[in-house]
């Protein structure tokens, strides 16, 4: 049964909370705290503890994202091309997260498709995701059921909205819609990388987004990447 529209409308507006609350809540304390500055060098004052504090904590924020953007990746994989990139052939902000996993890509696969809310979840912090309303319940198995993907189909990440899938590569690459692709490669005997990458098109609504959803989005998806990696590393030692 579908909610009603005022439930619906509740329950976005408190994933949107939950999701952008915090980095805009840094933007407008932030702002904030640059007038204090202007208003105390006008006067010649210097500027209040308080202001001072958060601008500093705004620029520490500014220099981390590169590392938020690029965790776990090397110099070189954020800088090549990967499956997927040709969904935002040209992009102002690009994210490239990576992790080495112990076992073999066709051991790593049966996880990554059968992501999405009604699915496998997202094996991420599910306490967050469900103080947005979402409703996720991570799996600790693989489900047969879960393990085909087709171009069209949606992944959802809330209970009402997900997003498409582009392209699907068995055992190599997940490609959604909005630029977001996992990627799949080996790294020697019964090893691989997996990546995840995010490219936002230029403009200022992709670069506001991404400043919007990097510190929330890097959490999550780091989260993710990790447990990936125990479920994958702990079901191919259980093969062994």
């Amino acid at each position: 049964m579908n909610a009603p529209p005022t439930a619906r409308l509740l329950s976005r507006a408190r994933a949107a909370l939950v999701i952008f609350g915090g980095p805009l809540a840094l933007l407008a304390a932030t702002v904030a705290a640059a007038g204090g500055a202007a208003r105390s060098a006008r006067a010649g004052r210097l500027p209040r503890p308080h202001a001072a504090a958060m601008l500093g904590a705004a620029g520490a924020y500014v220099a981390a994202l590169p590392r938020l953007r690029n965790w776990g990746a090397t110099r070189k994989e954020r800088g090549r091309a990967l499956a997927g990139d040709e969904t935002v052939p040209r992009c102002s902000v690009q994210h490239t997260r990576a992790v080495t996993i112990a076992a073999s890509g066709e051991q790593v696969w049966p996880w990554l498709v059968q992501i999405g809310q009604d699915r496998a979840g997202f094996y991420s912090y599910t306490w967050l995701e469900n103080l947005a309303g979402c409703r996720m319940v991570n799996a600790d198995r693989i489900h047969p059921e879960w393990q085909q993907r087709e171009v069209g189909e949606i992944v959802l990440l809330h209970h009402e909205t997900g997003i498409e899938v582009v392209a699907v590569d068995p055992g190599r690459s997940l490609t959604l819609q909005h630029g977001w692709y996992f990627v799949l490669e080996p790294d020697g005997p019964d090893r691989s990388r997996l990546f995840a990458r995010w490219r936002f098109p230029p403009g200022p609504l992709g670069l506001a987004f991404a400043l919007l959803i990097d510190l929330p989005h890097h959490l999550m998806e780091r989260r993710m990447l990790l447990a990936i990696k125990q479920h994958a590393e702990a079901a191919a030692g259980a093969a062994r």
